[in-house]
């Protein structure tokens, strides 16, 4: 397993560019001295969770009767749909206008540890299920960076403005959209070779 490109999808699916806007959006409705506080709370409530479904993944997957191929195949559908978005953003639900601080929701779930997050994690832990050591060391540094790239998100927002974060996040979006078309392949190709044997 190449913990690298692990790391790398994961980031990609974090999409912190692309959140950037967002979240400072969120945030910019809480007084000054506490937007950083929030965000690194939600961010360490993310990673909780995700942390919860490396660990316990097998478990879920074998209480829901899922198999890998499922698992994979439905995973890259969701990358897809995430990357779409991505390339071709519409208004989100998320963006709605509220005065009360974010707890849980919308910041830490689903717009960081997200349905696509989630189930990288599962699909990953099923595919290499003794490896769960590299498999945490590529998601806290996708993690670790990306919560970077959002706790600096104000100096990002002057620095590249709202037209090369648009740009990044569609970069990002190009490069997701292969990531979730190899996933799916890969999961047809297991189920295939399981109706084989």
């Amino acid at each position: 397993m190449d913990v690298l490109a692990l790391a790398t999808t994961f980031f990609l699916v974090f999409d912190p560019f692309g959140n950037v806007a967002v979240f400072h959006s969120i945030l910019s409705r809480l007084p000054e001295e506490r937007r950083r506080r929030v965000l690194i709370r939600e961010m360490l409530i993310a990673l909780a969770i995700m942390m919860l479904f490396l660990f316990g993944g097998e478990r879920i997957l074998g209480f829901l009767q899922l198999e890998p191929a499922t698992l994979s195949i439905s995973g890259g559908i969701i990358l897809f749909l995430i990357a779409m978005g991505m390339l071709f953003p519409a208004r989100s639900l998320m963006t709605e206008a509220s005065d009360d601080e974010p707890f849980i929701v919308p910041m830490a779930i689903p717009m960081f540890a997200g349905p696509s997050a989630i189930a990288l994690v599962l699909l990953t832990t099923t595919k290499y299920p003794d490896q769960w050591p590299m498999i945490a060391v590529a998601l806290i540094a996708a993690w670790a960076v990306s919560a970077a790239i959002l706790i600096a998100s104000p100096l990002l927002m002057r620095f590249l403005g709202a037209k090369g974060t648009r740009a990044l996040e569609r970069l990002m979006g190009l490069i997701l959209i292969l990531v979730a078309v190899q996933m799916f392949l890969d999961g047809v190709a297991v189920y295939q070779a399981s109706l084989s044997s």
